[in-house]
């Protein structure tokens, strides 16, 4: 049987990037291995430490570059979280300096928002 590991948000700056998505965000850093230029940087959730990893992956090749940049100006989140309560973790980043692009909006059953995640992303959360 399959299961996701592993998943990747690219990123600008792997330091930019860990420092955003541990200090702001609240992650915590599980691996951050050397890899020559780069690291194998991944964070998790504190409430599933041996959960899905989420890989801060460099942003260096050319087709990664353009992808994330059409992304992010035609206002396509790149990727989701889940959140308990939508309209309260907005609070808590807003009060953290996140920049919304989106309101905690209902969409059917759920309530979504959308931030910047100073790395070159748009992240949707959702409850």
């Amino acid at each position: 049987m399959l299961r996701i590991t592993v998943t990747s948000v690219y990123v600008d700056d792997q330091q930019k990037a860990q420092d955003f998505y541990t200090g702001v965000l609240g992650f915590t850093t599980k691996h951050d291995i050397p890899l020559g230029e780069a690291r194998w940087l991944t964070v998790v959730s504190p409430a599933a430490p041996d959960g899905v990893e989420l890989l801060l992956e460099p942003a260096g090749h050319p087709a990664s570059q353009a992808f994330k940049a059409a992304l992010f100006e035609d206002g396509i989140p790149f990727t989701m979280f889940g959140v308990d309560d939508v309209q309260a973790e907005f609070e808590r980043l807003s009060a953290a300096g996140v920049r919304f692009v989106t309101d905690p909006t209902p969409a059917g059953p759920v309530t979504i928002a959308v931030f910047d995640d100073t790395c070159g992303n748009l992240i949707q959360i959702a409850s």
